[in-house]
This record gives C-alpha cells, sequence and structure tokens, in this order.
C-alpha cells in the first residue's frame, strides 16, 4: 500500500512537472542544473494525500505531548512551569556575538563584488595580451582563494580562542561555509566575462539576491513567483520555532537525564552505557527529520517566498530510495548541485569518477566536522566516521543490489538512519558531559576523547553469561 501511495504521489508530482514544463529529477540528473518554477515535494505531497498529511499531524501531536510532560514534571517535581525555553536560551547564548561574526562574513562576501568590479576592468584591458592574462588570471584565483580562506578562518579563529553556544555555533559555521561556497558560485560563473564586452557582468542587485536566494548555484535570472503569500512565510517559521522548541524538549527529557550526570562518578556500567545509548535512537531519529524539514523545507520555503524564487526542489523523495547514492543527491539538492558543478565535474575528467567522488566526500565530510567540533568545542569524528568512511563504503554495496531488492535496502537504510543517529546522540552527548563533570587531567586536549578514559566503563560486579537457550533443555 505504502509502495503505491509513493509512486502515485511521484507520478502526479512528474506529471504536473511536465504539464507546467518542468523537468523530471531523474532527467536534472543528466544536464546541469536548470532552474525552472516547481514546489517542494513535500508540498505536494500535503497537498495531495491525506495519509502524508496524517504523518504531519502525529508529528504535531508528539510535540504537544512533550511539552504537555515538560510542564505538567517540573510543576510536581519543581513546582514551576518550564517549556525548554531555558535550553533554547543557553543554545543560542551570546547571540550579539555569534551576530558580529556573521556580519563581518556578510562585509567579505560584499566585498566580493566591488573586488569583481575591478577586476573585470583591468580584465577587459589585457584581454588581447596573452601572457598578460594568464598572469592577471592567477591574480584573481589567489584574491579569490585569499576571501574564501578569510571567511573560513575569522570565525574559526574566534570560536577557537572562546566557546560560543551550541546553536550559536552552529549557525555562524554554516553561514561561513554558505558565503564561502556563494562567492565562489559566482566567480565561476563570471570568470569568462571579465574579459568580454559581449556579455556585461551582473549587477550588484543581481549578486545581493544570490547572496540571499536558497540556491548555490550563481545565474542572472532565477524563475519566480508573481506575489509573496505572506502567511505562507509566517506559517513556515512558526514550523521553524517549533522545531527548535521540539528539540528542546527531546534534549530535556532523553539526553539530559540520560548522560548529564555521566563522568561524575569514576566508574559506570556497561549496561547504562548500552540502554542510554538504544534509548537515544528514537529522539535522534525524529530529531534527524526535524533537522531536516526545519532547514531544507521550512526554511527555504520561507526565504524562496520572501524572494519570490520559483524553484523549491530543496530535496526530493530520499526517504524511499534503496541506494545510499541516491540519498547523498536527494537529501539537499542545493548543496549537491554546488559540489557537482564546482568540485566534481571540474575535476572528474582529471582524477576519474572513483577518486572524485572520494574527494567529493572526504571535503563533505571535513565540512561537516568543523562545524560539529567548532560547534561542541571538541573533536570527535564520530559523524565523520559515519558519513566519510561508512557511507562511503555503502555506495558500491546498494548500487546494484539496492536496484535488485529495493524493499529489504531501503529497510536497510533506514536502519541505518536509527542506529546512526542514536549513536551520534549518545557519543556526543557523553563526551560533552564527561569534559563537563571530570576532573581535569595534563592529557586533557582538543583532539583525545574524554569519555575514553573517565569514566571507566565496567561490567557489572557478578557478571555470568546464561546461554537463553538453556529453557529447551
Amino acid at each position: 500500500m505504502s509502495k503505491i501511495l509513493t509512486d502515485t504521489m511521484r507520478s502526479r508530482y512528474k506529471t504536473s512537472s511536465a504539464q507546467n514544463g518542468i523537468v523530471s529529477p531523474e532527467e536534472l540528473e543528466k544536464r546541469p542544473p536548470d532552474f525552472v518554477p516547481r514546489e517542494s515535494m513535500l508540498t505536494v505531497l500535503m497537498k495531495e494525500s491525506l495519509h502524508i498529511r496524517a504523518i504531519y499531524h502525529i508529528f504535531i501531536v508528539i510535540l504537544l505531548v512533550l511539552l504537555c510532560d515538560t510542564v505538567i514534571y517540573d510543576l510536581v517535581e519543581r513546582g514551576k512551569i518550564n517549556i525548554g525555553l531555558s535550553t533554547i536560551k543557553h543554545g543560542f547564548g551570546d547571540i550579539k556575538r555569534a551576530a558580529k561574526l556573521w556580519i563581518i562574513d556578510l562585509i567579505v562576501a560584499l566585498a566580493f563584488y566591488p573586488g569583481l568590479r575591478i577586476y573585470a576592468a583591468v580584465g577587459k584591458l589585457i584581454a588581447n595580451i596573452q601572457a598578460a592574462r594568464y598572469i592577471w588570471t592567477a591574480v584573481g584565483v589567489l584574491c579569490l582563494a585569499s576571501m574564501e580562506i578569510a571567511l573560513i578562518a575569522i570565525p574559526v579563529w574566534d570560536l577557537a580562542g572562546k566557546h560560543l553556544a551550541l546553536a550559536s555555533c552552529v549557525t555562524v559555521t554554516c553561514e561561513m561555509f554558505r558565503f564561502t561556497m556563494k562567492i565562489h558560485a559566482a566567480a565561476v560563473a563570471c570568470a569568462e566575462r571579465c574579459y568580454s564586452d559581449t556579455t556585461p557582468l551582473p549587477s550588484f542587485k543581481h549578486y545581493l539576491y544570490f547572496l540571499f536566494a536558497p540556491t548555490l548555484v550563481y545565474k542572472d535570472e532565477y524563475p519566480r513567483t508573481k506575489t509573496i503569500r505572506w502567511i505562507v512565510v509566517l506559517f513556515h517559521f512558526i514550523e521553524v520555532g517549533a522545531i527548535i522548541l521540539y528539540n528542546s524538549f527531546l534534549w530535556e527529557r532523553f539526553i539530559l537525564p540520560l548522560w548529564s550526570d555521566y563522568g561524575k562518578e569514576p566508574q559506570v556500567e556497561a549496561g547504562t552505557v548500552v540502554r542510554g545509548m538504544f534509548s537515544c535512537v528514537l529522539p535522534g531519529v525524529i530529531s534527524f527529520l526535524c533537522g531536516f524539514y526545519c532547514l531544507l523545507h521550512a526554511w527555504h520555503n520561507a526565504f524562496a517566498e520572501m524572494l519570490k524564487f520559483a524553484d523549491r526542489l530543496f530535496y526530493e523523495d530520499w526517504w524511499t530510495t534503496s541506494q545510499f547514492s541516491k540519498y547523498y543527491r536527494a537529501w539537499n539538492r542545493v548543496v549537491h548541485a554546488w559540489l557537482r558543478s564546482h568540485l566534481y565535474k571540474p575535476i572528474a575528467p582529471y582524477a576519474g569518477r572513483a577518486l572524485t567522488t572520494l574527494l567529493v566526500f572526504t571535503i563533505s565530510a571535513v565540512a561537516h566536522e568543523v562545524i560539529l567540533s567548532l560547534s561542541f568545542g571538541f573533536f570527535y569524528p564520530v559523524l565523520l566516521t559515519e558519513f566519510g568512511v561508512l557511507g562511503l563504503l555503502l555506495l558500491p554495496l546498494t548500487a546494484t543490489s539496492g536496484l535488485r531488492f529495493p524493499n529489504a535496502f531501503n529497510l536497510f537504510m533506514w536502519l541505518a538512519f536509527f542506529v546512526g543517529n542514536g549513536l551520534l546522540w549518545s557519543l556526543y552527548a557523553m563526551e560533552y558531559f564527561a569534559r563537563k563533570n571530570c576532573p581535569p587531567s595534563e592529557n586533557d586536549s582538543f583532539f583525545i576523547p574524554k569519555s575514553w578514559s573517565c569514566p571507566e566503563i565496567v561490567l557489572k560486579p557478578n557478571w555470568t553469561f546464561e546461554n537463553p537457550l538453556d529453557i529447551f533443555y
């Protein structure tokens, strides 16, 4: 039944796209990314399917239940009402410093445009002098690399010197990478135009629009909607706020009770750790789904609506796939389009597909690890291992088997999501609280996990193994 529903919805999505001159997602993979008017897939599915809408309502009910649980528990235990705002306040702490770092990066990104104008003015003067053009191109590449390094180095230097609250730090580090990818895309798109009089450079208005548009691939013009539906913008921002509150509840009700005391005692039983890890699986997956919906659907659609950006295919139906290669393409089409256009395609003809894929995965995994390391205040490459190592190994495993056994491998992928997110939520929490609760040591380091040595994980006293099959004898 679920397969029929998915195929029907996908067919309706493609049919609706074809009627409006919209290219299917499969055809997009065979050619450079074009921009055509289309809605996000979940927008279409929730309009067309009562079943998908019911799942959306289920998540809302879970949020309401968590809200009641938090309020009633704190009222009975502590005589006060807590709706999770304390966790949000702590997570977005020192917001002024975060805003300052963001503004500095924005200024650097804006400075790219006058630099591009100056570069183009000189480039057109020497366009017919081959040697001078080679030298000027090298100067342009060095200047672009310097700006990209500055966009990343300024926040990294500041955050490495003094830790910033988790959510504020995630925002700053994600934005520094976004601005870096934006100016790189604009530079590549305008490179040849800096030496030509036939195609003028984009105006500052076009560049400014691109800086805030929900895309990382530069075009002078994008398909635009005729009006702004402010009620839609408001609705999506309410969803963003609700999801932030949702994750606050998950942290307070599932993570803090399990791990907040981790490291206060010199020893902890292995069974307690294992049970805690399994207890993190469901909240980890819910947070994973909420994070996807918050950023790639609600946030992107809100900005797309405000900017009249008509192409809203920010993701595809990754939840139905049985191949990890398709999952990585479908999960975040915005970043995937940039990686394909500015890393994979330029390098693949020289390095080959396999080596280029490895390079792209490595760069992407390192970028994610930089965000997490700066945000948590320590280097603990759990995500790097899951995404950059295990995820890469699963590409060939599911390439053909996923096509032959789609149901089995879709089940396998969801099992990987559950286990992987459970490990992320537990291991990072263990390390975070071990660094807070364990006594200082001369071996303490940004790069060496504290939770490996404190507390000591031991088996239960007098533990023995009993064969459960003995009952049959």
